[in-house]
């Protein structure tokens, strides 16, 4: 920067860029940014490109500061972001800008989409709007500079809107959809079917929109799914309080408070099925015994050949070895068992609660997974008793 700026004079073009950022979310991607930048700063066509994070500034001293603060700030896992900065050609979406004519074209045109009785707007097929083909405006929605105009208009004339129709605008990318969070917060429904998105990885874009229904049919990304609740399932994750995807209902979604106080509730029977089912499960439970797996200690003070190797490194081997961890006696006052699947040959029931271990299991079990010298594998409870 230093070379390209010496004699430059305010208005050249930089282009900031952070490794990895796609992970994080942009809001609070950007007000980390601007919390530790010295310099206060609009970014510019922010946008994400492959596992990039990428936005511009248009001043030089802007770009200098954001250079300085590169592997100064960490992310929630306490690892160090770096941001790079070079210069660039003017961004995109300011070299095809629209004209003040063009955007109150674009206005009067949405205005008449939108139903403000349900804070509904209708921009499917906005291309071929023949309001917009008759001034010339060529409104492609895959365009960053496209959609930000949108989300202006949005923002400006539309604050309470709860619907946005985006249907049959085929839409391969949602990287100007970002902006949605902060141009249309309120946003509740979103239709994006029949486009042409590919990947659920575009849904991490406007994820941070707290929406109650989502349209995806028609995009070939639902194809890309082994079935239908691992497809329920990866969009679940994008948006927790979804409760209808492509129309269809979802279960009601399980929102836990991080900060509510955990309390273990007493155990109540709820058993409705049959005697035998329940005594087959319970004849489980009770046959667990302690099986010999002191073979496998790592505890170095016991380790009687030093060229042994004890760690388990491919998924077969990782899965052999949690079978002979100790079997273990349950707390039958305490558990709580959903059989959730039945069949002539099959049975599966989740259980959940206490089981019980001597402490010489708990001190065998600290053998296994805190090898000294280093860090523990496990956290022990300190209940005697009680892991």
């Amino acid at each position: 920067i230093g070379e390209d700026t010496q004699g430059e004079a305010m208005g050249n073009w930089f282009k900031v860029t952070i490794p990895y950022g796609r992970k994080y979310d942009k809001a609070w991607l950007m007000n980390t940014v601007q919390s530790h930048c010295t310099v206060p700063f609009t970014p510019v066509d922010f946008h994400y490109i492959r596992n990039q994070a990428r936005f511009f500034v248009q001043d030089v001293k802007t770009a200098s500061a954001l250079k300085d603060i590169s592997y100064k700030i960490c992310d929630e896992e306490n690892r160090k972001i770096s941001v790079f900065v070079n210069t660039s050609a003017i961004p995109y979406s300011m070299q095809n800008k629209f004209t003040p004519e063009q955007m109150e074209q674009l206005k009067l045109t949405m205005s008449k989409q939108y139903d403000a009785s349900q804070q509904v707007l209708n921009l499917q097929k906005l291309r071929f709007d023949s309001d917009l083909v008759g001034h010339d405006i060529d409104m492609i929605l895959n365009r960053r500079n496209c959609m930000f105009a949108t989300l202006q208009i949005i923002e400006s004339n539309f604050p309470e809107l709860l619907s946005l129709n985006l249907q049959n605008n085929k839409l391969y990318q949602l990287d100007g959809l970002s902006d949605i969070i902060e141009k249309a917060p309120k946003v509740k429904i979103l239709n994006l079917s029949k486009n042409e998105l590919r990947t659920a990885k575009e849904l991490d874009k406007p994820k941070g929109l707290k929406l109650e229904e989502l349209w995806l049919e028609g995009n070939p990304l639902c194809s890309t799914f082994p079935d239908q609740s691992a497809y329920v399932s990866a969009i679940q994750d994008c948006f927790p309080n979804l409760l209808r995807l492509d129309g269809q209902e979802l279960s009601t979604p399980v929102v836990v408070d991080p900060d509510a106080p955990k309390l273990i509730k007493p155990c109540k029977e709820s058993y409705k099925g049959s005697e035998t089912l329940k005594n087959l499960v319970l004849q489980f439970l009770q046959e667990n015994s302690l099986c010999k797996y002191f073979k496998y200690s790592r505890n170095m003070k016991k380790l009687k050949d030093s060229n042994k190797q004890l760690l388990k490194h491919t998924k077969h081997d990782i899965v052999d070895y949690l079978s002979v961890l100790p079997k273990t006696e349950h707390d039958f006052s305490c558990l709580m068992i959903d059989m959730w699947f039945q069949t002539v040959s099959t049975l599966c029931a989740a259980l959940h609660g206490y089981c019980l271990l001597s402490l010489k299991q708990k001190e065998s079990l600290k053998d296994v997974f805190m090898p000294s010298p280093g860090p523990s594998l496990l956290s022990l409870p300190t209940i005697p008793g009680k892991f």
